[in-house]
């Protein structure tokens, strides 16, 4: 659960958004200039936090009075290699904020840090990941958590969708594509599994609150309903107004999740009461009208 040390919101002097290239943020970048935030975005071609020296190099861009977002990630992290990447990228981060203990905070991190539950997952659903992706959240939370003197949030989104997504994934992003392209949408057996997605700029939204609360302790970032992705596939065809042709195919593994993944978002309605997250066929309506360049 999320704890405001700021009980009113109040802007940032500036945010500093490491990994300001990738979609997600990207996005906060965005919010928090829309905002009237000062923001400084460092993108992999600014600073590549891979490289030796990377800590150094990034706490000359830091100071004390800074927001930190830590956005940056090799996404999704796929296989050991991959994942000792991520881990040099979090030392490189830590050892800037050793070196420049900054006002506050935000870890982006992921729902794949769970374990599989048969019931909704709280912010206190045992941490267990099944993967390298899981594993390397995990990972650079304990990291976070266990290095790191400034105030921490950790937000844990699950799977996003957006209209300038650049990983294509399975759901909306991919079904979007297709529908507009006129191809065929093939699902993994019937599309029956059913999974929580939250559209990127409510992403955005909860991370710009967390900021202006200057926000401790971790908040999952879902929607608290589920859908089929037979579901996803058909409002992503009507959206397109598209001829697209869903097809089954068999299944040649067990269902990711056991087929279902939903979240309790008690955690979220607690921290902003006035939040609503967009439900899915709003948001793929809306996603598809920026696609076309209406919105």
């Amino acid at each position: 659960m999320l704890h405001h040390l700021l009980s009113a919101p109040v802007r940032p002097e500036r945010v500093v958004v490491i990994g300001a290239g990738g979609f997600v943020g990207g996005a906060v970048k965005q919010a928090a200039e829309a905002a009237g935030i000062g923001v400084l975005g460092l993108a992999r071609s600014d600073i590549d936090l891979s490289a030796p020296g990377a800590g150094q190099i990034l706490a000359r861009s830091l100071r004390a009075s800074d927001a930190v977002v830590a956005a940056t990630a090799k996404a999704p992290c796929r296989n050991l290699d991959m994942l000792i990447e991520n881990l040099a990228i979090t030392r490189a981060i830590i050892t800037a904020l050793d070196a420049i203990p900054v006002a506050h905070v935000i870890n982006i991190s992921s729902d794949a840090v769970y374990g599989d539950e048969p019931v909704p997952l709280t912010e206190n659903a045992p941490t267990a990941p099944a993967s390298y992706h899981g594993a390397m959240h995990l990972a650079r939370e304990i990291a976070f958590r266990s290095e790191i003197k400034s105030p921490l949030a950790i937000l844990r989104p699950t799977l996003i969708y957006g209209a300038s997504d650049p990983h294509n994934g399975y759901g909306p992003n991919r079904f979007r594509r297709l529908a507009n392209a006129g191809e065929d949408i093939v699902l993994f057996g019937a599309g029956e599994e059913r999974r929580d997605h939250v559209l990127i700029e409510d992403v955005a939204e909860i991370v710009l609150r967390v900021l202006m609360h200057r926000s401790t302790g971790a908040l999952n970032v879902a929607t608290g309903e589920v859908h089929s992705f037979r579901t996803i596939a058909d409002l992503a065809i009507a959206a397109a107004s598209s001829a697209s042709a869903i097809k089954e195919t068999p299944r040649s593994g067990p269902m990711p999740h056991n087929g279902y993944r939903p979240f309790d978002i008690a955690g979220t309605r607690a921290a902003f009461p006035g939040f609503e997250y967009v439900k899915l066929p709003a948001g793929i309506r809306r996603v598809q009208e920026q696609a076309e360049g209406h919105g």
